[in-house]
């Protein structure tokens, strides 16, 4: 999931694939809508996973009393292959849809969704795909940024000093992790100490400290498809973890306080060697258009 590709086919993985192909939606309100001409406004959980959409109408979102998205259709350009609305990006090859701000516990101030990216696995030739991720940061991050003013995004993705920059501001930056299957929570901790072993190769008791904490969150605790995961580093050694099934979280699961495990979760992602390349081209893409 996180580090090195393995060799065979884990049993969630064959049980989904048997279950349905990599296309399909098992969303019952979502296949429903897609086969009425003129839908209606409908409730969903947040975040949520669509078809892509071959009838000509746009979707609109508002918050309901019950802290819902509501979701509704409104005619566009047929030819339009963008889905949503200034609320929310969509990661493509997901179809997971983020928030384009975000309000999390212990922010004091509203983050903002720079890129959005996915995972994929390749169990022997079959790619599968494990989760979407998008990066939020609290905007006044951008303004220690106009170094690269005018840069393309190909010399921003390969300049580590930038994403250094962004790491080590003491303004908070959020990764929202989202699964697009069912994975054991074990399974998920197992695939982050991959990735961060090598880049911790003589743990200090804080670091220890902080790996137990953040063990402690995932083992005995299955993650099924739709959870967000939130790392949300506060500074570049405080990183508060939250888990959330059904949308935004309402509170902080667990504060890891070591600065060689926080900077190794930003680097896993954002390193010379990403494990989401799309990620990264993503965020380098939103950033070389805002400092335009």
């Amino acid at each position: 999931m996180f580090g090195a590709e393995a060799n065979c086919i884990p049993k969630w993985v064959q049980s989904s694939i048997a279950i349905a192909p990599r296309n399909c939606i098992s969303n019952s309100g979502i296949s429903l809508m897609s086969r009425i001409s003129t839908p209606p406004s409908v409730s969903l959980p947040q975040p949520y996973y669509s078809s892509s959409l071959s009838s000509p109408f746009t979707l609109h979102f508002s918050l309901n009393k019950h802290n819902t998205r509501t979701l509704t259709y409104f005619p566009i350009n047929a030819s339009s292959n963008s889905v949503g609305s200034a609320e929310y990006t969509e990661e493509s090859a997901t179809k997971v849809k983020f928030q384009t701000t975000l309000d999390l516990p212990s922010c004091s101030n509203s983050l903002t969704l720079l890129g959005t990216g996915f995972r994929e696995k390749v169990f022997a030739i079959i790619g599968v795909k494990v989760y979407a991720a998008g990066l939020y940061v609290n905007s006044s991050i951008l303004s220690k940024l106009n170094s690269w003013k005018g840069l393309s995004a190909a010399e921003i993705k390969e300049d580590s000093s930038l994403f250094s920059t962004i790491f080590q501001s003491s303004l908070e930056k959020s990764l929202q992790i989202v699964l697009v299957r069912d994975v054991d929570g074990k399974t998920f901790w197992d695939a982050l100490d991959d990735a961060i072993s090598p880049r911790i190769k003589s743990p200090s008791p804080v670091d220890e400290s902080g790996l137990s904490t953040f063990r402690s969150i995932f083992e005995g605790r299955p993650l099924k498809k739709g959870t967000s995961i939130f790392l949300t580093w506060l500074d570049p050694s405080k990183m508060l973890v939250s888990v959330s099934s059904n949308g935004l979280p309402s509170s902080v699961d667990a504060t890891i306080e070591s600065g060689n495990v926080c900077f190794s979760l930003f680097d896993i992602f954002f390193g010379d060697a990403p494990v989401s390349p799309s990620l990264k081209d993503s965020v380098a893409n939103g950033i070389a258009t805002i400092l335009k």
